[in-house]
Formats: C-alpha cells, sequence, structure tokens
C-alpha cells in the first residue's frame, strides 16, 4: 500500500466538527483500521479540533482548520494545522484529575485524551502555521510517546 493523502478544511466553529468525525472515519474504516481503533481516532481529532477552536482562535469562527488523514502501510496520521495561538507543549502539565473532581471543573483533558489515544501525538510551529500530528501505528507493539 502506498501512501495516500485525504485532506478537509472546516471553519473554526464546534458545529463542523461532525464533519471532521466522519471524515476520520471514513478514511480509517478504508484502511481497514479496527473499529476500536477507528472511535479513538474520532476521540483524538475532536479533542485536537476543539483545543484550535477554543484556545488557537480564542472561539473565533472566521477562521479555519486544516485537517488531512495520511495513510500509510504502517501507520496512520492525522495532521491538523491552523494560523492561531500556538500550543506550547512544554509548558503543558498533564491535568490532576481527582483535583478537577474536587472542584467540580470541567474541560483540561484534550491533551491528555489525545495522549492516551494515540501512539505518537507531536506539535510545531512553522512561521504562522501551527501544526499537530497525531499517529497510531498498525502494530500494537510500537512504544506510546509520553
Amino acid at each position: 500500500m502506498a501512501q495516500s493523502v485525504y485532506k478537509i478544511t472546516i471553519p473554526s466553529s464546534t458545529r463542523y466538527l461532525e464533519d471532521v468525525r466522519q471524515f476520520v472515519e471514513r478514511h480509517a474504516r478504508q484502511a481497514d483500521l479496527p473499529a476500536e481503533v477507528v472511535e479513538q481516532l474520532k476521540v483524538a481529532v475532536d479533542e485536537a479540533c476543539t483545543n484550535v477552536i477554543e484556545h488557537a482562535y480564542k472561539g473565533e469562527g472566521e477562521h479555519q482548520i486544516d485537517v488531512a488523514v495520511i495513510v500509510k502501510p504502517d501507520r496512520l496520521t492525522i495532521r491538523i494545522r491552523d494560523e492561531g495561538e500556538s500550543f506550547e507543549p512544554e509548558r503543558y502539565e498533564e491535568p490532576n484529575i481527582f483535583e478537577f473532581a474536587r472542584r467540580h471543573k470541567k474541560g483540561g483533558f484534550g491533551v491528555h485524551i489525545m495522549r492516551r489515544l494515540m501512539d505518537r501525538v507531536e506539535y510545531r510551529t512553522r512561521g504562522k502555521v501551527n501544526e499537530c500530528s497525531m499517529t497510531k501505528y498498525r502494530n500494537n507493539n510500537v512504544k506510546k510517546d509520553a
């Protein structure tokens, strides 16, 4: 199987998240990934796009988010690009689940969820473009990133 790349661009609004989930599901199923993995990909892409909408673009709906599904023989990668405020992974702290529950706080688990569901999550900024790449390997023996 050669590499295949599929792309979609959506406005930066949560009303388009279902379109992204369906897009990812369609291409993950075409790549013959197990149903459980397809569901993990859908949750991870939803969390990543929500983070872009809420944090990078501060809820402003007039921006764009570019999503690519890259299928290779050994993996599937979802690449999300935006031109909002960049995420600084070195400043990220894992949330304390018990503290959140004690304070009845909602949200704040997107990056944590993405890292748990995917085998690799990477962030980079090139010029004004931010990129989040999330990879799921077909071989489950690949060591997960921290």
